[in-house]
């Protein structure tokens, strides 16, 4: 798997965010093992949670959860790429069964369905964006926000592009620029603007207003 190439996706069971990668080649995502763990048996600290179940799996000699794991680098909380415990979805669903709590059965369909969905989506990608306007809508946003969303979106993309085209460099450049804009409306950069709002891991432009998104690209 090119780590590269791949970005971290934040998905949601019953309100609680689950990191997850998609992997086009082998067409399955990996999950954070923590995160799973933290939507099954909301303990008071998932890591640790992991490293002792981690110790009995190995003592009952059922590691092959734990041997199966991949160290794979998602976004913190803190916005930065961090290494992270990660499984597939088999591993996830041998994760389950060690893991005891109610949740389990709606977690295993939430899971399959989440599949389903990824892999209809390489065939026909307008299911992903009916997707995303569905999870905007549940989450209570209104479609002229969403419609402005998604054309940001557009108008970034074709943005990035010409940044691209003109030789920047993704990565330190492109924040560079990205700051130019938002200091010319806001008088901030981004992460002060962010800072501003309030906002520690949530993306900055689903928590702004419609205004506000047409003018991160004005």
């Amino acid at each position: 798997m090119n780590q590269d190439k791949l970005k971290t996706i934040s998905n949601l069971f019953e309100g609680k965010e689950i990191r997850s990668i998609w992997d086009k080649d082998k067409e399955d995502y990996y999950f954070s093992v923590v995160d799973v763990i933290n939507a099954l048996a909301e303990p008071k600290n998932p890591r640790d949670y992991w490293y002792q179940l981690k110790k009995r799996l190995s003592e009952e000699e059922k590691s092959e959860v734990s041997t199966n794991c991949r160290q794979l680098k998602m976004k913190a909380k803190d916005g930065k790429m961090r290494e992270t415990d990660a499984l597939d979805t088999e591993g996830i669903f041998r994760l389950i069964e060690s893991v005891p709590s109610p949740k389990a059965e709606p977690f295993k369909v939430w899971l399959a369905k989440l599949g389903r969905q990824k892999v209809d989506e390489v065939f026909d990608p307008s299911k992903g964006i009916d997707e995303m306007i569905d999870f905007y809508l549940k989450k209570g946003y209104s479609l002229e926000w969403i419609e402005a969303r998604i054309k940001a979106i557009i108008d970034r993309k074709k943005l990035t592009k010409v940044w691209y085209d003109g030789g920047v460099k993704e990565g330190k450049e492109y924040g560079i620029l990205t700051n130019e804009i938002y200091k010319e409306w806001s008088g901030m950069t981004a992460s002060e603007y962010k800072s501003y709002k309030g906002i520690r891991k949530e993306n900055l432009r689903d928590n702004m207003s419609r205004l506000e998104v047409i003018l991160t690209l004005s």
